[in-house]
């Protein structure tokens, strides 16, 4: 995905093993939850059925501990569904929280960093620099 947000350093091993759609798709089921980091996967996990072994693996390889809790990534999920075109309602029933979070979460970066957020380009308004 061209337009994906940049994501935060601890969203940012997911999306490196797993690419930007996957990795959401991972975060939206297993984000909150313990998981067991497996360095040989028998096939008998959640986890290996939604991404398969080899990426499974990829993910272990980067975990430093063999069981941590997978990031829910809240506002990075929220701009990532944005950007595929999703309303603010259907974000957050995904997310699990109100529409005034996420607009909330849409209104800052989705790196956490300081600056201001993405603009999409919308040609009504002028630019100021």
């Amino acid at each position: 995905m061209a337009d994906a947000p940049r994501a935060p350093s601890h969203v940012a091993p997911y999306v490196e093993a797993l690419g930007h759609d996957l990795a959401v798709e991972f975060l939206l089921k297993f984000g909150g939850s313990r998981l067991y980091w497996a360095q040989d996967p028998k096939g008998r996990s959640e986890a290996e059925a939604l991404v398969g072994a080899e990426k499974l693996r990829a993910l272990a390889s980067m975990r430093a501990r063999e069981v941590t809790r997978v990031p829910t990534a809240r506002p990075w999920l929220a701009h990532s569904l944005r950007r595929k075109g999703l309303p603010v309602n259907q974000i957050a029933r995904m997310l699990h929280v109100t529409d005034v979070a996420v607009s909330k979460y849409l209104r800052q970066p989705p790196d956490n960093s300081s600056g201001p957020p993405p603009r999409d380009d919308d040609d009504r308004q002028l630019s100021l620099f």
